[in-house]
């Protein structure tokens, strides 16, 4: 999705109250002969690592560990929603019982539509089409069961990109942020994909030591953790340097005596240090 406005979408983004965590689970498959206790099709298992991921510093808030034929929605059932925080998913999470639980719980979320979706309009409030808007509508659901299952109404929302025509409507059950922020807020969403490419390409979690259940789980819990970790300790020390470059510097002196500030502090990351386009950025 193109910007329409970049410095728009940043004010407007910018007045949002609580915290933005994205839904999305990455997928590790394996042969399942050597994976038995993670069935996912006939000759491959696999698991599903369900992150929401908390915009304010780009750590995870909450994961779960599932077999690859437990389907994404069903996480919301163990999910705690946070009131006032919004919840931004794709549609593999679009269950309006579930979404309905979660906005009697206080949370707010953004998702985007299927194309099968039936509403009827009760209001529609005026866009700038110039912005990529196209509309900007109050609705209720008019299919027996959707409607019995969200009786409430909802904010539909649907936006043109400039450049590839796509059109995309989102639902959401926020009144009050202006449509462009609802446009902006389902574009954080692939944070949480930066966060799963950093998580492969930088924590060796390609390949597995083991093949039981407790190992692989180990595993990706002492991966997550480290990036966690590595994360914290960059906020906190307000160190310049990227993550991938702590983990390095990390990796070299696991046994020096030397406090980490001091450590990271002399560490230049200089024009001859690689650049990884696909790093999360930390406030």
């Amino acid at each position: 999705m193109t910007d329409p406005s970049t410095k728009q979408l940043q004010r407007n983004f910018a007045g949002i109250a609580g915290h933005v965590p994205p839904e999305q689970p990455v997928i590790f498959a394996g042969i399942r002969t050597l994976f038995p206790w993670a069935p996912f099709r006939s000759t491959k298992a696999a698991i599903k690592l369900h992150t929401l991921l908390d915009l304010r510093g780009q750590i995870p808030s909450f994961i779960h560990i599932s077999d690859g034929k437990l389907h994404d929605v069903n996480v919301l059932d163990i999910l705690i929603p946070e009131a006032g925080a919004f919840y931004v998913m794709d549609r593999g999470y679009l269950d309006f019982k579930r979404l309905y639980t979660l906005h009697q719980s206080g949370g707010y979320f953004v998702t985007r539509a299927k194309r099968n979706s039936k509403v009827r309009r009760i209001a529609a409030r005026p866009v700038e089409r110039s912005t990529g808007l196209v509309c900007d509508q109050t609705v209720m659901l008019k299919g027996f069961y959707a409607a019995k299952d969200y009786p409430g109404q909802l904010r539909r929302v649907r936006y043109r990109d400039p450049t590839t025509r796509k059109s995309l409507v989102f639902l959401t059950n926020h009144f009050g942020i202006p449509a462009l922020s609802v446009c902006a807020l389902y574009k954080s969403r692939w944070s949480v994909e930066l966060f799963f490419k950093w998580i492969k390409q930088h924590l060796r979690i390609k390949r597995f030591f083991g093949t039981s259940e407790n190992a692989v789980k180990s595993q990706v819990w002492i991966a997550v953790s480290t990036y966690v970790l590595v994360a914290i300790a960059r906020k906190r020390l307000n160190v310049g340097l990227s993550l991938h470059t702590m983990l390095q510097v990390l990796s070299v002196t696991p046994f020096e005596k030397i406090p980490l500030f001091q450590l990271f502090s002399d560490t230049d990351e200089g024009p001859n240090m690689p650049h990884d386009d696909n790093q999360l950025k930390l406030p």
